[in-house]
């Protein structure tokens, strides 16, 4: 610890004249001129060469030069502590000292008197660990905040590729959730109009049974044990008009004839190439022929109901062998229609 001795006080001598005259350094006559205050200065408390005197101030109680010794303090108490550190979390920064002057030096006798305050150039060069990585610390810490945006927007910019490609995808299956229910929803649909349909066809299928087997107590065949042995439209030199036109049931000589509905006798006798020939009119109109009869059973005007027999099976007219000759003429037309097709529109099935 660096340490002066302290600086002799400046003598005193009592004045000659009134206890409350001072004067530095003698008494005050009275030819000096009026009394002033006396305000010291640096000048005033000069001491005098080579003896380092300080004056003693009135009502001062300190030293004349503060700041001077102040000064001297700070740097009796950084020599004294040795490096300063403080609990900052980092390394401490060591601060080197040079050999501290004394007192008497700060205070020259030959110079005038300065603001000697120590000031932290006078301590010599203050080294951190921090001096010389400033710059390229602020550099690099520069690099990590760009580096850090870049990153930020890098993320940012996947998150909203992200987000686009969830909402591109919700959107693709909800378009294919809704194409899948309009599917379902169409084949629903059509499986209902199928179902419909083949209900619709189911129900008109057994109404026209129903309205077949109703027929078919209404409606009935002309004859019994017969062959088909000729249909309608078959082309031959045996017809007249180059081709058939009824339905040939060929059954032994005298096999009964049978009204097929209820209807009136119109006609009934020989008609040429047709032989004994009978003709049944419906209520609807429709003409029924029975051709190549051996015998006849009624007479015109007569009322007869489905099943009545009007005649026998026989050989009668241009004719190979017995058989029945059946037309159908709808509404007593001249041309007949096909006979077979006729009885199966009756629920019949010749």
């Amino acid at each position: 610890m660096v340490s002066n001795r302290p600086a002799p006080e400046a003598p005193f001598v009592p004045s000659q004249r009134s206890a409350d005259t001072f004067v530095y350094g003698g008494a005050r006559t009275d030819d000096e001129g009026p009394w002033e205050e006396w305000n010291p200065t640096a000048e005033s408390v000069r001491p005098p060469r080579g003896k380092h005197r300080v004056a003693k101030q009135r009502g001062g109680g300190g030293f004349a030069r503060s700041s001077t010794v102040l000064g001297v303090g700070v740097i009796a108490a950084v020599s004294a502590g040795g490096m300063a550190s403080a609990d900052t979390g980092k390394a401490p920064v060591s601060i080197s000292l040079p050999d501290l002057p004394n007192v008497g030096s700060l205070i020259s006798d030959d110079e005038p008197a300065e603001d000697t305050t120590p000031t932290l150039s006078s301590f010599g060069s203050v080294t951190t660990p921090y001096a010389d990585d400033t710059a390229p610390q602020s550099a690099a810490d520069a690099g990590e905040a760009l580096r850090s945006r870049i990153m930020a927007q890098v993320e940012s910019q996947q998150t909203q590729v992200e987000t686009q490609a969830q909402l591109a995808a919700a959107e693709a299956a909800a378009k294919a959730e809704a194409d899948a229910v309009a599917k379902a929803e169409k084949e629903a649909e059509a499986k209902a109009t199928a179902a419909k349909e083949k209900a619709e066809a189911e129900a008109k299928e057994k109404a026209e049974s129903a309205r077949l087997a109703e027929l078919a107590t209404q409606y009935a065949l002309p004859t019994s044990s017969y062959t088909i042995t000729s249909t309608f439209g078959e082309a031959g030199a045996y017809w007249s008009s180059g081709y058939h036109t009824g339905l040939d049931f060929a059954a032994p000589t005298g096999t009964l004839i049978k009204a097929v509905h209820s209807g009136t006798i119109t006609s009934a006798g020989w008609d040429g190439s047709y032989g004994y020939k009978t003709v049944l009119t419906l209520d609807d109109g429709t003409e029924i022929w029975y051709a190549h009869q051996s015998s006849i059973s009624v007479s015109v005007g007569q009322k007869v109901a489905t099943g009545d027999v009007i005649g026998r099976v026989g050989a009668t007219g241009n004719v190979t062998g017995a058989h029945l000759h059946l037309e159908v003429h709808p509404g007593g037309s001249a041309s007949g229609i096909d006979p077979g097709a006729w009885l199966r529109s009756k629920g019949l099935n010749p």
